[in-house]
């Protein structure tokens, strides 16, 4: 295993890297600057949440187009042009004087660092490594609860520090230099796995498989009957996390509980990713894709119907066990379905729809609290959805299972 390790530590750091590098473009990120950027830019809450999910949707179109550039350039090209605009963006911020000039840096820093740079980590795992995909996607995945745990508290000492626009300038010239030459110097090459490779679960060796299109893959209903299972985990705790507030009001909880429960959070998705990881490979993706919405569905009810404050690090546990398990399954399934040949195509609409999902649930959970829907019925209603997704994943095998065997799209290859 350690020696395995080894021999792939370049591809394997590469992949890390970028999904680390990614966190200057995530919502827990951004989010720590939002008092400043609504105390000199005169936004109310509104005003800027508007702008944040205007950005986010732009990004999310983008990258239904942007995705396919993983599959016609050089990991390593590709990585570093990718950097070197989230760079520039982050100068962007640093200066940003203006709503509308807000509006633009969000959609960069939402399009090159949560999307493209995520994207460029999973495609590159899930095509330069076969039968040990699982883990390698799983190590990959690590950067990005890695920053999750390092950058807000780098942040609020830069903040400090330097103030919050050359805290921004720190992190562009951060980015021009180290991971920049960090990533060239790693990828000199792309890996090739081996022709004896055979995906988990799989009839054939991955080269004599059909490779999908994306074409081919938008008129599989198959793709769209996975959407509802492959899209709850993002959707459902962005809403919660973003209405943090609601929830310890409800509850009559300290919000620094809440923050303090994240370590909890984080470290149990590292573990969670790194198991699922050699799940995938000992048994495939989709055999493990009926399972990991049930710690979520175990989280949310535990939030509901427990009102004492030591329900929230269990919570953040077993969200933290489907987080996890979502990052490895999402970089690895798409290549096991569908094949590698147009990889970045197919991962960049599936993407695309994750990020509009991020950028919706505030939203549509905002406007029910608003009409009157309290949160304790929308918890309700979350944890029995992740039930109900589980339950129809079931449904969904024999087409997965016809689907990773290589065999060329049929109709309706969900039935």
């Amino acid at each position: 295993m350690l020696a395995e390790l080894r021999a792939d530590f370049r591809w394997l750091a590469a992949g890390f890297l970028l999904t680390f590098c990614s966190g200057f473009g995530q919502t827990y990120f951004i989010a720590l600057f939002a008092g400043h950027l609504k105390a000199d830019l005169g936004l109310s809450e509104g005003g800027f949440g508007g702008l944040y999910t205007a950005g986010t949707l732009a990004s999310a179109a983008l990258l239904m187009w942007a995705g396919r550039l993983a599959d016609d350039l050089p990991i390593r090209r590709l990585g570093v042009g990718v950097m070197a605009g989230l760079a520039l963006v982050s100068l962007g911020m640093a200066s940003v004087s203006s709503p509308f000039m807000l509006a633009l840096v969000f959609f960069g820093l939402r399009f090159f660092g949560q999307g493209m740079l995520t994207h460029i980590a999973m495609t590159a795992m899930g095509r330069w490594f076969n039968a040990r995909r699982g883990r390698a996607v799983s190590i990959a995945v690590l950067g990005l609860s890695s920053a999750e745990a390092a950058f807000p508290i780098a942040a609020v000492a830069l903040v400090a520090a330097l103030g919050w626009r050359m805290t921004w300038v720190a992190i562009a010239a951060a980015l021009f230099v180290l991971p920049t030459l960090a990533l060239i110097a790693l990828v000199r090459r792309d890996r090739v796995p081996e022709t004896a490779e055979a995906a988990p679960g799989s009839a054939a060796p991955a080269p004599e498989r059909h490779h999908w299109t994306r074409g081919e893959v938008i008129r599989s209903p198959l793709f769209y009957a996975l959407m509802p299972v492959l899209l709850a985990p993002p959707f459902i705790l962005t809403g919660i996390f973003i209405n943090q507030v609601t929830v310890v009001e409800t509850k009559g909880w300290d919000l620094a509980w809440f923050a303090a429960s994240f370590p909890v959070l984080a470290g149990v998705n590292m573990i969670s990713g790194l198991g699922t990881g050699w799940l995938v490979d000992r048994f495939g993706a989709r055999h493990v894709l009926p399972f990991f919405l049930l710690p979520l569905a175990a989280a949310i009810a535990a939030l509901a119907f427990i009102g004492e404050p030591w329900v929230l690090p269990v919570f953040m546990a077993l969200a933290g066990i489907t987080m996890g398990s979502a990052g490895t399954l999402g970089g690895a399934l798409w290549a096991e379905l569908y094949g590698t040949l147009h990889l970045g195509a197919i991962r960049g609409v599936a993407t695309s729809a994750m990020v509009f999902s991020t950028a919706l649930s505030p939203g549509l959970i905002g406007v029910l609290l608003d009409a009157g829907v309290p949160f304790l019925w929308q918890l309700l209603a979350m944890g029995a959805y992740c039930l109900a997704a589980a339950a129809w994943s079931l449904l969904l095998i024999p087409g997965l299972d016809r689907t990773a065997r290589g065999e060329r799209p049929i109709r309706s290859p969900a039935t």
